[in-house]
């Protein structure tokens, strides 16, 4: 009888990786970084363990969006109040707070339990292309894109 395969936890190498989100399209950025938060690029993947690595993304105000989605697609958030509701639109995001798009994209494609909340905190996003996380020397890695996109 075989038995399932679990790393153990001291055998879990946790590695850093660099993305540039300069020209990169939101979702497929979003769904690369968010396979290598869950460790599914691993052999040692294990659905109910945190097997991923950490991710830095830099320049996150140059992320792309194709078709009209840069004046259509809204970021809606509560203040907790009667009648809190604020809704933004991409581009406004993208000047005030523009880590947050590439988190609320993240975000949505990691599990809604414990798990998915942990692993967020390996994603670190950040505005222009400095980062504080020279120390723990992040291998930088390029995620392919489709030419021809219709911006």
């Amino acid at each position: 009888m075989n038995k399932t395969y679990v790393p153990p936890q001291d055998s879990i190498e946790q590695n850093w990786y660099l993305v540039d989100a300069a020209n990169q399209r939101l979702g497929r950025l979003a769904t690369e970084i968010a396979r290598i938060l869950r460790g599914k690029n691993k052999p040692t993947y294990t659905p109910y363990m945190d097997t991923g690595d950490f991710v830095i993304v830099v320049n996150a105000e140059k992320v792309q969006v194709t078709g009209k989605k840069r004046d259509q697609k809204l970021y809606r958030r509560h203040s907790g109040r009667p009648g809190g509701m604020k809704v933004e639109t991409f581009t406004k995001l993208q000047a005030r707070i523009p880590e947050r798009i590439i988190e609320q994209a993240v975000r949505g494609m990691l599990p809604k339990n414990s798990l998915g909340r942990q692993l967020f905190t390996k994603l670190k996003v950040y505005k222009g292309s400095e980062h504080p996380h020279a120390a723990q020397k992040p291998q930088t890695i390029t995620i392919e894109t489709i030419p021809g996109g219709n911006d």
